[in-house]
């Protein structure tokens, strides 16, 4: 069973339609025995920082995550919530990565949204995906560069476009909605 974490951070439903696509059953849901027991969880989101892990330790969930031992994988703002300090609401992460996160300059663009191709592939969530795939990002902040850094992006500067740590995962870019090679990330994930 894959259990999609349930707290009000959005693209829940993107998460579980990808994976159907893949013909894999999951189960949104908040319930702490169902997290634990399940193969794989899927951290998704779309928010706001401080907002959201208001709601995580109203829930418990921000002591809960940190623990679990099957594969987890932070996507988006669920990756930027694996991490220790985050400059949007100035709030405190779970601080599964000991890395920042911080709001792109606005010398460009900002929020990062669009497709672009990551480099320095260090996974395996990257089998049968190369340098040349596109996937889709939608940001205003960043995580930095550590050791802890599987792939990096560049836009106004390099970033963490994936981290790993242990069984944590985690993609600053959607994978539900990057296509094909979006699919092919999620299976390699199921695959763990």
């Amino acid at each position: 069973m894959i259990a999609i974490i349930k707290y009000n951070g959005g693209n829940v439903n993107s998460v579980q339609n990808a994976l159907k696509r893949l013909d894999e059953k999951s189960i949104i849901t908040d319930d702490f025995e169902l997290i634990q027991k399940a193969d794989k969880v899927i951290f998704p989101g779309v928010g706001e920082a401080s907002s959201t892990m208001k709601l995580l330790k109203e829930r418990g969930l921000d002591q809960l995550i940190p623990k679990l031992t099957q594969p987890v994988l932070g996507i988006c703002l669920g990756m930027q919530l694996m991490c220790e300090n985050n400059e949007e609401g100035n709030s405190t992460g779970m601080g599964i990565f000991d890395i920042n996160v911080k709001k792109f300059p606005s010398e460009n663009i900002v929020p990062h949204m669009g497709w672009n191709t990551i480099s320095d592939l260090k996974s395996e969530l990257f089998s049968e995906i190369s340098e040349e795939n596109d996937f889709y990002f939608v940001h205003s902040y960043f995580c930095e560069l550590s050791d802890f850094t599987t792939s990096v992006c560049n836009y106004i500067l390099p970033f963490s476009a994936t981290l790993q740590k242990d069984n944590f995962f985690a993609t600053q870019f959607h994978p539900e909605k990057s296509g094909k090679f979006g699919n092919q990330l999620l299976e390699n994930f199921l695959k763990i």
